[in-house]
C-alpha cells in the first residue's frame, strides 16, 4: 500500500508561496472594480478587431448599412463598451475561481503535511509493536 507522502508530496517553495500571496490578496482580487481594471486588455482584444473590421470598409453591406440613415453610431460604441467590460470582468473572475480552487486544494494538502507532521511527533518511534497475544 502506498503511503500518503507518495501520493501528496510535500509542497514546493513555489506552491508555499503561493498560498502565502493568495491569503494576502484573495478579497482584493475578487472586487468587481479590480477585476474590470485587470481584464481591460482582454475584453480590447475582442474590441480591437471589431472596430478594424468596420472601419476598413472590406464587406460592401456592412458599409451601406452603416452609412445609412438609421445607423447611430452610439449603438456600436456602447455595445463595443459592454463587450470589453463583460469579457473583462467573466475573465478575471474565471480566473479567481481558478486560483482559489488551487488555494483550496494546497491548504489542504498543507493541513494534511501538518497533521503528519503532529502525529508522527507523538508517535514513539522506537517501541516496539503490541503484542496480540491472548493471555
Amino acid at each position: 500500500m502506498a503511503k500518503d507522502n507518495e501520493i501528496c508530496p510535500m509542497l514546493t517553495q513555489r506552491e508555499k508561496d503561493f498560498v502565502r500571496y493568495w491569503e494576502a490578496n484573495r478579497l482584493r482580487r475578487k472586487k468587481v472594480v479590480r477585476q474590470f481594471l485587470i481584464g481591460i486588455p482582454v475584453g480590447l482584444l475582442f474590441v480591437v478587431p471589431i472596430a478594424i473590421n468596420f472601419s476598413s470598409g472590406w464587406d460592401r453591406r456592412a458599409e451601406m448599412e452603416a452609412n445609412g440613415s438609421d445607423f447611430n453610431p452610439m449603438v456600436l460604441f456602447v455595445a463595443l463598451l459592454l463587450i470589453v467590460g463583460f469579457t473583462a470582468i467573466f475573465y478575471q473572475r474565471h480566473r479567481w475561481d481558478q486560483y482559489e480552487q488551487r488555494y483550496q486544494e494546497l491548504r489542504y494538502q498543507l493541513q494534511k503535511e501538518e497533521e503528519e507532521a503532529a502525529g508522527s511527533a507523538r508517535k514513539p518511534q522506537n517501541d516496539p509493536p503490541p503484542s496480540s497475544k491472548n493471555e
